[in-house]
């Protein structure tokens, strides 16, 4: 996958629990578990203004992309 989500390192910087977000942003604690583990296939410009105004981050320090094959990325 080229993108690469790094809200665990996000929360354990900010010593708090994916439990504690969910309530704060207002969604379950399994999508913050799947969107900690990156097996989503987008997120609301929305969820990500609240993750960011929760963890007092930017986009950027949650979302990275890396070059690399992605599957089916045939040119």
């Amino acid at each position: 996958m080229a993108i690469v989500v790094h809200l665990d390192l996000m929360l354990a910087r900010r010593k708090m629990r994916s439990r504690e977000l969910a309530e704060r942003i207002g969604i379950t604690e399994a999508n913050v578990s799947l969107l900690k583990s990156g097996k989503v296939r987008g997120v609301r410009f929305e969820t990500l203004s609240r993750i960011c105004e929760v963890l007092e981050c930017q986009p950027g320090d949650l979302l990275a992309w890396v070059p690399g094959d992605e599957p089916g990325g045939e040119d």
